[in-house]
C-alpha cells in the first residue's frame, strides 16, 4: 500500500506524461540482508519507494518520490511488515531534487539528507558511487530489486524482491519512448516476468550492474510494467556524479 500522498503525486504523473513511477514482478525473493545499501522510504509508516544509502547521511533516490509529510527512510529491512531489529528508521532532515526536474521524465533524481548517520553494520552498508562515467555495454545483466507491486494490480510486497534485467540499446528504446527517453542521462533495459523486473514502488531503487551501482529506477509504462514491449527506463548516475558529489561534499 502506498501513502495517498504518493499516489495523488504519481497519477499527476501519468496524468502528465502517461508513464508512472516504477514491486519487483516475477524474480525471486532477496536472501534477507544480502543488499545492505537498500533503504526503504515511508510517510506515515508506508513504503512508498526505493532508494539507496551512499554514505552514511544520505541516501539517492528519484525525485519524484517526494510528497507532503514528513519523509521516514528505514534500512537494514527486509520484511517491511515485522519489525526487525536489524532495521534503522532515519527522518528526512532535507530533499535535494535535481533543480531540473520539472515532474515529467528528465532529471528524476533526488539526494535526501538524513537527520542522523546510519549505524554501519551488516545489515547496513552504503553502496560505493561510480568513479567515472562508462559506458554500459547493451544486452549486459543488471540486478533491480524492490519492495513495490508484483504486478501491475497486485500489492507492492512486504519482503525485498529482486531480477535481471538487460541493456536496451539506445536506439531500440528510442523507437519506443521517443522525446521521452534522453540517452546522455538514462539507461534502458528489456526484461522477461520470468526474470523480474520493476514496476509501481520500486522508483528510487537501484540498477546494478557488474557489482557497480549504475542506474536509480525512473518511470515504466503506466499500469503495464509486467509488458516487455514496453522498456524500463533509469537515470543514469555517472551522469549526475558531479551534482551528486557537489551537494554531499557541501554537507561533508
Amino acid at each position: 500500500m502506498i501513502h495517498t500522498g504518493a499516489i495523488i503525486y504519481v497519477l499527476l504523473l501519468v496524468s502528465l506524461t502517461g508513464t508512472s513511477a516504477s514491486s519487483i514482478v516475477g524474480g525471486k525473493v532477496s536472501k534477507p540482508h544480502s543488499r545492505p545499501y537498500m533503504a526503504s522510504l515511508q510517510y506515515q509508516g508506508k513504503h512508498s519507494c526505493g532508494g539507496i544509502l551512499v554514505r552514511k547521511d544520505f541516501v539517492l533516490t528519484a525525485a519524484h518520490c517526494q510528497s507532503q509529510g514528513d519523509m521516514m527512510v528505514v534500512l537494514g529491512a527486509h520484511d517491511l511488515s515485522k519489525v526487525e531489529k536489524s532495521q534503522q528508521r532515519i527522518k528526512v532532515a532535507k530533499l535535494f531534487p535535481h533543480p531540473k526536474y520539472t515532474g515529467k521524465y528528465d532529471f528524476d533524481i533526488m539526494l535526501l539528507k538524513l537527520k542522523n548517520n546510519a549505524t554501519k553494520n551488516k545489515y547496513v552498508k552504503p553502496f560505493d558511487l561510480p568513479k567515472k562515467d562508462k559506458k554500459i555495454a547493451d544486452k549486459l545483466s543488471c540486478l533491480v530489486a524492490g519492495w513495490g507491486r508484483t504486478g501491475p494490480s497486485e500489492p507492492t510486497s512486504n519482503v525485498l524482491k529482486e531480477g535481471t534485467e538487460k541493456i536496451l540499446s539506445i536506439t531500440e528504446c528510442k523507437n519506443v519512448w521517443t522525446e521521452h527517453f534522453s540517452s546522455d542521462h538514462m539507461i534502458c533495459t528489456t526484461f522477461t516476468k520470468k526474470k523480474g523486473g520493476i514496476c509501481q514502488g520500486d522508483s528510487g531503487g537501484p540498477l546494478i550492474c557488474k557489482n557497480k551501482l549504475q542506474g536509480i529506477t525512473a518511470f515504466t509504462e503506466d499500469k503495464k510494467c509486467d509488458n516487455p514491449v514496453y522498456p524500463h527506463v533509469f537515470m543514469k548516475i555517472n551522469f549526475f556524479l558531479p551534482w551528486i558529489n557537489k551537494i554531499m561534499q557541501k554537507l561533508a
